[in-house]
Parts: structure tokens; C-alpha cells; sequence
């Protein structure tokens, strides 16, 4: 395994939610706080990206190709051409307090995004897109900022953070009704220090888990084994996910926010995109699929 090479030194704030399109070998991601959609192209380095009308926290594409994206104030389908977006469902919070932040589809294509308030406060949520509105999942204690989520290759469970609380908690998920039990640590980083950020699964169902502030990713297996670190030369990665022909890149998105001009001295590519290759493959995103 090699060292991350930085492919797209873009200085983004905050760089988030990669998806790799298999059609169009092609990664898309958002900078939460430009705030703007982007897409880049390896085999080119081709490189564009659309600004939005507010934050976007996460996105997903369609089986058509078309892009879903969590705004601020809701869920909406993107037309890139015109401009015009099409709302899904209004956000289920006071948009004046509250964002999306970490989401993705469930291996059936159901939508699943969390919520943290602007000031951090323990008010975030996690939330399940149900064809019309996004239904509130009731989780125990409270959640600062909803992160990590992915499912295991069978998605049979489910794998959720709080970024504060140094947490990843595991749930059996029941694939028929998205229902939720057994809940139970995965992870505890707080002796550590390490705040989970965004994460993966490969296929063989270990968990890729950027942790932010730590310049590392880490692979843990399904028992919880820390198995391997991917270290950056930037202290804040965000997000990993799978991606080329055969889904043995795995990119990494990267922040510059709240970065002192020391910091960026010492560490020019912060905000930029890396990607390595790795022995075992990923798996492709489910399509979204509204109902």
C-alpha cells in the first residue's frame, strides 16, 4: 500500500460526501461550505463543479444518473443544466439552526442523511428519506454530529458516529421495513482522541473510517480490529469511499476549514482530494430510489 497522492489540490473548505459514478467513471463530492457540487474526472483530470444555493451536506445519484443533494433546507433532485432544482421533501428542522451533514443510500437505495446544528449543540438527528418525508430514526443519547454512516456488504447492519462523542455504534438493520435494533459500541475512540468523521465498507465488510483532526484513515475490521492507517499529509480528512475501474481506489476528501496560517503553511494541501490504491476492492452505491 502506497502513500496518498493529492489528485485534485483544490484548497476546499470543507470537502465532503464522495461517490464514485461506475457509469461514468467519475467522482462527484461537495464543499459543504462553498457551498458547491463537484466532479472530477481521473482518467482526464477533467475538473467542474456547480455553486449552490446553500449548504449541501450530502448526495447521492439516481439509477438515471441524476444527482440528489441535501440541501439545507431539503432534499432535492439537481438539474445541473438549468439550474432549477426540484424539492423532494422540505428539511424536517429549522433550517435557520440546522444542516444535513453525512448520508447515503441504504444497499436498497433508501436515503439515510443526519443533521448537527451550526453551534455544535447535541441537537443532530438521523433521518430516513421515506418516499415523501424524511422520518425521524430514534436513536439513544444525543447526537452533536451525525458521521459515519455505511451499511455491511449484506446491509445487515448499519454503522453510525458521533463526531464529539468519539463513538461508532453498530445496529442490526432489517432490509425489508429499515428498522432498527440492537444497538451496540463498535468503537470507542475517546482514549485515543480520535473523532470519527465519514466512512466506507470494502467487500469483504471491513470499515474505513476518516478520522479528523488525526490526518489518518483507518480500516477496522467487522469485529472492531483496528487493521491498517492510511496517513495524509493533511491533518483533517473527512470522507473515504471506493472508486476506478475496479473499485480498488479509494479516494479520500480533505478539509482547510479552521485551519490557523501556520497550520496551512505546514500543510498546503489541506482541503485537496487524495486517492491510493488498495488491495480489497469496494462496492458500488446503491442507486437512490425515491420510494
Amino acid at each position: 500500500m502506497t502513500t496518498p497522492a493529492c489528485i485534485l489540490d483544490g484548497h476546499f473548505d470543507l470537502a465532503e460526501s464522495p461517490v464514485w459514478s461506475v457509469a461514468e467513471q467519475a467522482l462527484w463530492f461537495v464543499d459543504i461550505n462553498a457551498p458547491a457540487l463537484h466532479r472530477y474526472d481521473p482518467a482526464s483530470a477533467a475538473h467542474r463543479h456547480w455553486s449552490m444555493p446553500e449548504a449541501i451536506g450530502c448526495i447521492a445519484l439516481d439509477r438515471h444518473g441524476r444527482l440528489i443533494a441535501a440541501l439545507r433546507d431539503g432534499l432535492y433532485r439537481l438539474d445541473l443544466t438549468s439550474g432549477r432544482h426540484h424539492l423532494l421533501a422540505a428539511a424536517p428542522y429549522d433550517a435557520g439552526l440546522m444542516r444535513f451533514n453525512d448520508g447515503r443510500c441504504d444497499r436498497q437505495g433508501r436515503l439515510w442523511a443526519g443533521t448537527m446544528t451550526d453551534d455544535r449543540r447535541p441537537h443532530g438527528a438521523l433521518y430516513r428519506f421515506d418516499g415523501r418525508q424524511f422520518v425521524r430514526q430514534e436513536l439513544a443519547g444525543s447526537i452533536a454530529i451525525s458521521n459515519g454512516l455505511a451499511w455491511s456488504p449484506d446491509g445487515r447492519i448499519l454503522y453510525h458516529a458521533d463526531t464529539p462523542a468519539m463513538q461508532v455504534h453498530a445496529y442490526d438493520y432489517d432490509i425489508a421495513t429499515a428498522e432498527l435494533s440492537n444497538r451496540r459500541l463498535f468503537l470507542d475512540l475517546r482514549a485515543v482522541g480520535e473523532r470519527p468523521d465519514g466512512a466506507t465498507v470494502d467487500s469483504a465488510g471491513n470499515y474505513w473510517l476518516a478520522l479528523y483532526g488525526a490526518g489518518k484513515v483507518a480500516q477496522f475490521s467487522p469485529a472492531g480490529e483496528r487493521l491498517r492507517e492510511i496517513h495524509l499529509p493533511v491533518k483533517a480528512p473527512t470522507m473515504p469511499c471506493f472508486g476506478g475501474p475496479d473499485l480498488r481506489t479509494l479516494f479520500i476528501t480533505t478539509a482547510r476549514q479552521k485551519h490557523t496560517p501556520e497550520e496551512l503553511e505546514k500543510m498546503p494541501l489541506a482541503g485537496g482530494i487524495f486517492s491510493l490504491r488498495v488491495e480489497i476492492p469496494g462496492l458500488p452505491e446503491a442507486p437512490f430510489i425515491s420510494a
